[in-house]
């Protein structure tokens, strides 16, 4: 059996959340990692780190848009 992640990619307009394997989770990180952060079973992480080889052991994946403080 393969290892599926919980992926939950956030936007302006809420969420939506997949099962994916590693390869497509891999895929969908790269896609949208410009201007987000990306936790990995609740740890932020960078983009970079997360190939298929390190998602295989994550159970969880949370795309969410930057948050800038100021004004």
């Amino acid at each position: 059996m393969s290892t599926l992640i919980k992926v939950q990619l956030s936007d302006g307009n809420g969420h939506t959340e997949l099962l994916m394997s590693p390869a497509e989770t891999a895929e969908v990180i790269q896609e949208n990692s410009a201007g987000a952060w990306i936790f990995a079973d609740n740890a932020m992480v960078s983009a970079d780190q997360m190939d298929e080889t390190n998602l295989s052991t994550v159970s969880s994946v949370r795309i969410v848009p930057s948050l800038v403080g100021g004004y």
